[in-house]
């Protein structure tokens, strides 16, 4: 009996990797195509791209294994941590939620796994509120809800997803909270 439940723990948990590993492929590829669109909408309207997020991060885990960006720099890279946009020939330090940037600067801006860190709905909304004000369009990428990276990094503390040209934010941790949405 034991070595039965042994392969069953073993084969869930090769199932568990397995839908992971489709997540993030998924996940990369939605990334990927938003930043393509991000770029080509800035281009179309031949202003800059500004990405809030920078594409190094500033996880152990991609520079250890030496991964590279994880998406584009854009025109201008913004993050509060210069380490993210490292290599990039335009980084700017500053927070999202205070863009240094004049009205309309950018065609549009690519914002990548940021959102999610920002403490509150309301800094979320500040900072959205914030990206609409400097660019044109803006595009978001974050973590999935069924991606277990997305539970268990301990500064996720919102969830994001977008749906119908709406973008909601959810604090984590309440249960009840209300959905907010920001167009």
């Amino acid at each position: 009996m034991g070595q039965i439940a042994l392969y069953a723990v073993l084969g869930a948990l090769a199932a568990i990797g397995i839908w992971q590993l489709i997540l993030l492929i998924v996940e990369t590829r939605e990334k990927n195509r938003k930043y393509q669109a991000a770029d080509t909408y800035a281009r179309t309207r031949t202003k800059p791209l500004l990405v809030a997020g920078g594409p190094m991060g500033i996880t152990r885990r991609r520079r250890l294994f030496r991964l590279g960006m994880a998406h584009g720099h854009g025109d201008v890279c913004l993050d509060i941590d210069p380490r993210a946009f490292e290599g990039s020939p335009c980084g700017v330090v500053a927070d999202v939620r205070r863009i240094p940037f004049a009205d309309k600067s950018f065609g549009a801006v690519f914002v990548s796994h940021l959102l999610e860190h920002l403490p509150t709905i309301g800094d979320a909304v500040q900072a959205l509120n914030e990206l609409n004000r400097v660019a044109e369009a803006v595009f978001v990428v974050y973590p999935f809800r069924q991606s277990i990276s997305g539970w268990i990094i301990p500064d996720h503390h919102l969830w994001i997803w977008q749906k119908d040209n709406r973008t909601y934010l959810k604090q984590r941790g309440i249960s009840g909270g209300e959905d907010v949405y920001h167009y």
